[in-house]
């Protein structure tokens, strides 16, 4: 096995410039507000709070300030069952997973009213320190300080599954993926559009993450540190979690601590889940990646790219593993004009799967339909094994294709597929990834002991049924191209499909090869060697280094740059980009 214990589970980002602007210690952020108020004759401090930050640590904290009047922008809310009432359409109850992404906004929830009076009683006072804190907090006015307090997604959710409630919800018992799902399609966007208005004029950004901590950075600090993260190579922190079909191959390779289970997933690539680790002088503050992108999406993502997908990531890498495990449920993505009409999204999952590994006698890829395979009989056989009445027979319906390692896979939308047990796949997809329909879980039950949803009835809306066996050979397996060779290395074009409009590329190399730029941003995991480096042809960026199976951003304003193995080593780099 490739010695992996150099993965970076906690990469960090140094900044330059700014090394004493952050505060990680409960009496340096204090003082910073006390010598902010000093002189002041009255000073209204606004936190603005993403749903899912501890707010009682916020208000524990800022309360040994010696606060004249507190108001809690939570409290001139719309009632919960109000709320609950108005998001139910976005929500709908036609499935636990699936909603339709809101457009609704924060202000909708907040009576002008209730948002007057706070201003008011803001007003009569004449002295002293008034704190306006909250979900909504920078509706009532901006303050003389404003701070926005912020989460990692990846926090809310482990926060959801320690048992915390939606934002002023009337349900505060819901399961874990009906919260998340609140989350997904509706108060993030609100949160998001609010913070997106923030952040460019924000006083201090503090990081909540932590439990009962905080880390704070001054807003000037924070904006410059993302502007130098869009012109550089970079990771975010990786997160990972079991699930029933999950392996050992991460917890073998990538040192994971024992976690009584497996690891199935590992999400390394996907700025609307990751976040970044920013060194200020030594004091970390860890923030959303996604906030990277929607401040700087040009730098970031290049000019073509930005107009067509605006302040989105279109390209997500995340990984699979069943080595030692189990097939994932056997599943299809939905076609773009069914994920349009549905659940108001822009584009669709396009996939393919990367082998970065395998084991055992039989690794497989389920992808495709058998020829001659008839779709009113296996709907049937899914419904029968949905319903319990029979397990589904697979194997008369779908193919099983052998893999091996570097084996490249592709699976535009509406293509049954799963990855077979025994196999490390590398992801590498379009970024709507919430959208999976899960057809067949092979009868087994999910780590908490209940059935995983099936989704047989968009499933089925969504197959492409010509996509046979013959197709899949001639179209998704292995659609390698060499594009070129000379002593420095190779680069084969793997994909993808001509549906799917990312492109996918191979380099190879023992010494020092350039890497083509298109416009596009690239995303990039190492899938062979122990480690290279990334080195700016124009000298734009510091060298950056890159591990094995590590996953890294380079966005476009990087510029051109090339890829050099170290000592002779023999590398390999997949590189995916949205093709021109």
């Amino acid at each position: 096995m490739q010695s992996t214990h150099s993965y970076r589970q906690f990469p960090v980002i140094r900044i330059q410039g700014y090394d004493t602007a952050a505060a990680t210690d409960r009496d340096s952020i204090l003082r910073q507000f006390s010598r902010l108020c000093t002189g002041r004759t009255k000073t209204v401090i606004t936190v603005e709070c993403y749903p899912g930050v501890r707010q009682e640590d916020l208000l524990e904290l800022l309360s040994e300030l010696n606060l004249t009047e507190i108001i809690h922008s939570d409290d001139l809310a719309l009632p919960p069952e109000t709320i609950d009432a108005r998001i139910e359409h976005d929500l709908t109850d036609e499935d636990p997973v699936f909603g339709i992404m809101t457009t609704r906004r924060l202000e909708e929830f907040f009576p002008p009213e209730n948002l007057a009076q706070a201003r008011r009683k803001i007003d009569i006072l004449m002295s002293g320190i008034v704190l306006v804190y909250g979900v909504g907090a920078s509706l009532v006015c901006r303050g003389d300080l404003l701070v926005v307090a912020d989460i990692t997604r990846w926090e809310i959710q482990l926060r959801y599954r320690r048992g915390l409630s939606n934002w002023h919800a009337a349900r505060t018992d819901l399961p874990k993926n009906k919260k998340y799902k609140r989350g997904y399609f509706a108060e993030w966007r609100w949160a998001d559009r609010v913070k997106d208005r923030l952040l460019p004029e924000m006083d201090f950004y503090l990081d909540m993450t932590a439990e009962h901590a905080f880390s704070m950075v001054t807003g000037e600090a924070y904006r410059a540190a993302l502007g130098q993260v869009s012109q550089q190579p970079f990771r975010m922190v990786p997160y990972f979690d079991p699930g029933v079909w999950g392996g050992d191959w991460m917890k073998n390779h990538f040192n994971l601590p024992e976690n009584g289970s497996n690891y199935a997933w590992s999400f390394d690539g996907v700025p609307e889940e990751n976040s970044l680790l920013l060194d200020f002088g030594g004091k970390l503050v860890q923030t959303p990646a996604l906030n990277l992108v929607h401040s700087h999406p040009r730098n970031l993502l290049g000019e073509r790219v930005h107009g067509r997908f605006g302040a989105e990531f279109p390209i997500r890498f995340d990984m699979l593993d069943t080595i030692n495990g189990q097939n994932l449920s056997l599943q299809v993505h939905p076609l773009t004009e069914y994920i349009q009409q549905n659940f108001n999204m822009h584009y669709t999952q396009d996939e393919s799967y990367y082998l970065l590994d395998v084991s055992g006698n039989n690794p497989c890829v389920y992808l495709g339909l058998k020829t001659g395979a008839d779709p009113d009989a296996m709907v049937q056989a899914l419904e029968n094994a949905q319903k319990g009445i029979a397990p589904f027979p697979v194997e008369n319906f779908v193919n099983r294709i052998p893999v091996k390692k570097h084996d490249h896979v592709l699976i535009p939308a509406g293509t049954v597929h799963c990855s077979g047990a025994d196999t490390m796949v590398l992801e590498i997809s379009a970024t709507p990834y919430l959208f999976t329909f899960k057809l067949w879980d092979w009868g087994r039950l999910d780590l908490d002991g209940t059935p995983r949803p099936i989704h047989l009835k968009h499933g089925a809306a969504n197959i492409q049924w010509d996509r046979n066996t013959e197709w899949v050979k001639h179209n998704i397996i292995n659609q390698i191209t060499l594009i070129h060779s000379d002593r420095r290395g190779t680069v084969e074009r793997t994909g993808l499909h001509e549906r799917e409009f990312l492109d996918t590329f191979r380099v190879s190399t023992t010494d020092s090869i350039p890497i083509r730029r298109n416009g596009s941003v690239h995303v990039m995991n190492l899938v062979e060697g122990g480690s290279a480096m990334l080195v700016s042809t124009a000298g734009q960026f510091a060298p950056f280094a890159l591990h094995y199976a590590e996953t890294c951003i380079i966005p476009e304003a990087a510029g051109a740059y090339s890829l050099q193995a170290l000592d002779g080593e023999p590398v390999k780099a997949v590189i995916a980009c949205v093709r021109n």
